[in-house]
């Protein structure tokens, strides 16, 4: 993951075009040890917190198989990561989009120009036709799906059709940050890979990498220290008032299940109308907060299952919510009242 600021704008490269990967290096080293041994899995599900660098890492992966096409070549026996230099053909041609071994499956534009909040079955079914194909110079064929939990149901059945017969010199990196929530007969013909969130050391040199800033920078280590591991989550900090709003946040869930109308009229007023980084500070502040919860609840002797059941459903209705908000640029409001109405009533 890498970024440029401009202003107090924070630019996000995607991860077809970061090559810089910051901790992971025991994930790294897996991948690398199953290529080098020429049997490695045919679809790797790489789960882990948001904005720690997943996808990044699977596009690092991608980058090198399709560089290395032979396991057994002296480039992959005696490499020490998966790295690729960025000016190579393959890696311009995965920046671009434009690598014929490389197929992604995320959320794309519908006919309005607006990003749908699923990826669907019709663009899943794009495997077939892709692995059906012959690989270019015989090589290997990758299929990243960034991220899987945005499948809807039929896309992710439909996935799941090639993931029981895999083609020859076919490899599947599913990207997930909810793991466990994933289709388990998807689940049980992945090899799991959990990446942690980061150090903050690690934080502060991808967020410094990122933005040109040194890692001495004051709001960079602050963001850095409030970021619990997520590049991602630093660099959303960084691009405005969203430690504040994060505050702001905080606070109101912390008084659950009262509610301070007051308070959510503030915080739905700071939230603007169209300013994407600060609805992504407040998504991602409810999400660790239920996650928090559902953690400290289920660890008790005297779990309330349907409790919990409950809370983690109401978290669902939260995450559709804040897609098709994000998605169709709706007013902020009626989502903060929706979700803490919601949750208010999961715990009281």
């Amino acid at each position: 993951m890498s970024a440029k600021k401009v202003g107090q704008e924070i630019a996000i490269a995607a991860p077809r075009e970061t090559s810089a990967l910051f901790g992971h290096r025991e994930a790294e080293n897996a991948l690398l040890s199953a290529y080098r041994g020429g049997r490695i899995a045919h679809a790797w599900l790489i789960g882990g917190p948001q904005g720690i660098g997943k996808a990044t890492l699977a596009y690092r992966m991608a980058r090198f198989v399709l560089s290395h096409r032979d396991p057994a070549s002296a480039g992959v026996q005696h490499a020490e990561t998966l790295w690729v230099d960025p000016g190579s053909a393959t890696a311009r041609q995965v920046a671009s989009g434009a690598h014929g071994g490389l197929l992604t499956l995320e959320r794309t534009a519908n006919d309005k120009g607006v990003l749908r909040t699923v990826i669907t079955v019709d663009e899943t079914r794009e495997t077939i036709t892709f692995f059906g194909s012959t690989a270019a110079g015989e090589g290997w064929r990758v299929c990243i799906v960034d991220t899987v939990d945005e499948l809807n149901p039929n896309a992710a059945n439909a996935l799941l059709k090639i993931l029981e017969e895999p083609p020859q010199r076919s490899l599947f990196l599913l990207v997930s940050h909810a793991p466990a929530r994933v289709l388990a007969t998807i689940q049980s013909r992945c090899r799991k890979l959990r990446l942690r969130a980061l150090d903050t050391d690690d934080v502060v040199r991808a967020a410094a990498e990122a933005t040109g800033l040194a890692p001495s920078d004051p709001a960079l280590n602050e963001a850095a220290e409030a970021s619990e591991g997520s590049v991602g989550r630093a660099l959303t900090l960084m691009g405005g008032d969203s430690l504040k709003l994060i505050e702001r946040t905080a606070a109101l869930l912390a008084n659950l299940p009262n509610l301070d109308p007051r308070g959510l009229h503030a915080l739905s007023d700071a939230l603007g109308t169209s300013d994407r980084a600060a609805l992504a500070a407040f998504v991602d502040s409810v999400e660790r907060w239920v996650s928090e919860r559902l953690r400290h609840d289920a660890s008790r002797s005297d779990a309330n299952l349907p409790r919990l059941a409950q809370l983690a459903e109401v978290w669902e209705k939260i995450s559709r919510a804040a897609r098709d908000t994000e998605s169709y640029n709706l007013e902020r409001k009626p989502l903060v009242f929706s979700v803490f109405g919601m949750l208010a009533e999961a715990t009281r």
